[in-house]
C-alpha cells in the first residue's frame, strides 16, 4: 500500500502557477489517471525579514503583507522528497513556508 502526504505550501502569487507545474512535474498531484492535481486558496502572507535576511520582498526588520495562494496537493510518500526539493528550487522566498503530513485512510492503487 502507497502512503499519501498532504502537502501545503504557501506562494506569492506572482509565482504559482510556476511552483504547481514544478512540484506537478515531480509528481504531486498524481490521483488515479490524473496528474497536477491541487487545490488553489487566495490570501494574505504576513511576515517580518530578520537581520541577516535577504527577503524577495519588503524589508529587513519591517512588517510585509504578500498577497500569496495556498497550494494543496497529494503526494505519495515515495515522491515528497523530490516534490519539496521542486518546491524548494521553483519558490522565490528563500524560506518557502509548507508542511507535510500523512494522510491516514489511503489505500492507494
Amino acid at each position: 500500500m502507497t502512503q499519501l502526504h498532504m502537502l501545503v505550501a504557501y506562494v506569492p502569487r506572482t509565482h504559482t502557477e510556476a511552483v504547481l507545474a514544478a512540484i506537478g512535474d515531480a509528481g504531486a498531484g498524481r490521483l488515479g489517471n490524473y496528474s497536477h492535481c491541487s487545490f488553489v486558496t487566495a490570501g494574505t502572507g504576513r511576515f517580518t525579514a530578520r537581520d541577516g535576511a535577504a527577503p524577495f520582498v519588503g524589508d529587513v526588520n519591517k512588517p510585509t503583507e504578500v498577497a500569496e495562494d495556498r497550494i494543496e496537493c497529494a503526494v505519495e510518500g515515495a515522491l515528497l522528497d523530490a516534490v519539496v526539493l521542486a518546491l524548494r528550487t521553483a519558490h522565490p522566498y528563500e524560506e518557502p513556508a509548507f508542511m507535510s503530513w500523512p494522510v491516514d485512510g489511503w489505500r492507494g492503487v
